[in-house]
């Protein structure tokens, strides 16, 4: 699959700035809109936002939050329609991951991502009910709506150097991408009924760090995937930490949001300089901020943290292996000479 590559200082001398304010005004609309799922107001919008490279892309900036709209209320309808037929439901779930599995495979492009995210969040939290998926369809379109305002916003207030708009280049696999894609959603269902026994709502949002391991064709690109999402996920429990401590003595709104917006201004230098790819480092933003988000509404900041990185360690890394098994077995694509995963998303050196 597609990896965005890292920004470049020269391009882009402000992006860690405007990462640090999307956080900040994400979690800033959270006392305004009241949620139910704090943590999806907080993480959503800095994933739409950070995603982009060089000058914004109107069209990715307005259609990226309209189509999680979409998206997320015709996957609701479709559950709440099939709920009530169990087997018909699981068949129904498992097509929707083949086609968003096979779209990804066959193109590169991340926009079979979209369906997989939203497909794991509504039928997982469809199984706790209508009320409880309706409650994740609102909330995905506060976020939505949020990042629909903020990033255009942080665009304007921190623009780029460059008015040049960054092209993906997604690179299609070979092989029988079909048989690549049944296994693929096989494997997501079974997680997906793993992650129903063992998580609460309010950590959905980081149960699909577990599962987007899974997008990725080669069996090395797997581990490799599961080894970055599993760090990010560290990096991100001990900055949530760190804020939240110093939080702890100055209970403060603000202090809260600039203690937020110094931890995104780190970790967006650090995604252009960091020896880790950058997406590390975007990933652990938004883990961040989830975790932020719940502890500061519900939940034990320590427990929260412990329990989000066991379950995503142990979904990482059985995805990974039950995935690498039956790419083995069924030996749809030939593995590269060079086992390492083409990583586009490290800095790349300035020109001096």
């Amino acid at each position: 699959m597609y990896v965005t590559p890292a920004p470049r200082v020269s391009e882009d001398p402000l992006y860690a700035v405007r990462l640090g304010a999307t956080g900040l005004l994400s979690c800033a609309a959270i006392p305004i809109l009241d949620p139910a799922l704090p943590a999806i107001i907080a993480a959503l919008p800095v994933g739409l936002v950070a995603s982009q490279r060089k000058a914004m892309n109107l069209g990715k900036a307005i259609g990226g939050p309209i189509a999680m709209i979409v998206m997320v209320w015709l996957m609701t309808s479709l559950i709440e329609l099939l709920r009530p037929m169990p087997l018909v439901f699981v068949l129904v779930m498992w097509w929707v991951y083949f086609i968003g599995f096979r779209m990804i495979l066959q193109t590169g492009a991340q926009a079979g991502m979209l369906i997989v995210v939203v497909a794991v969040l509504v039928s997982v939290m469809g199984m706790n009910g209508n009320a409880t998926v309706e409650v994740l369809r609102d909330g995905f379109t506060q976020a939505s709506l949020v990042a629909l305002v903020v990033g255009p916003l942080v665009y304007a207030l921190f623009p780029p150097n460059t008015k040049e708009q960054h092209v993906d280049e997604p690179t299609p696999a070979e092989g029988g991408v079909v048989t690549g894609a049944i296994v693929r959603a096989t494997v997501l269902l079974v997680l997906s009924f793993w992650l129903y026994t063992v998580m609460q709502p309010s950590d959905m949002m980081m149960a699909v760090i577990a599962a987007m391991v899974l997008v990725f064709p080669t069996r090395h690109a797997v581990f490799y995937e599961a080894s970055q999402r599993i760090r990010a996920t560290a990096y991100g429990g001990a900055l949530a930490l760190v804020i939240l401590v110093l939080f702890s003595y100055l209970q403060y709104l603000t202090v809260v949001l600039g203690l937020i917006f110094l931890g995104g201004l780190f970790l967006g230098t650090r995604m252009l300089d960091g020896k880790h790819p950058s997406m590390v480092y975007q990933y652990a933003f938004s883990v961040s901020l989830a975790l932020i988000a719940g502890a500061l509404s519900t939940q034990d900041a320590g427990y929260a943290t412990f329990t989000r990185l066991v379950l995503t360690v142990g979904g990482a890394l059985s995805a990974a292996f039950l995935v690498a098994l039956l790419d083995a077995l069924t030996n749809w694509q030939k593995e590269p000479d060079n086992p390492a995963p083409i990583d586009n998303s490290k800095p790349v050196a300035e020109a001096k």
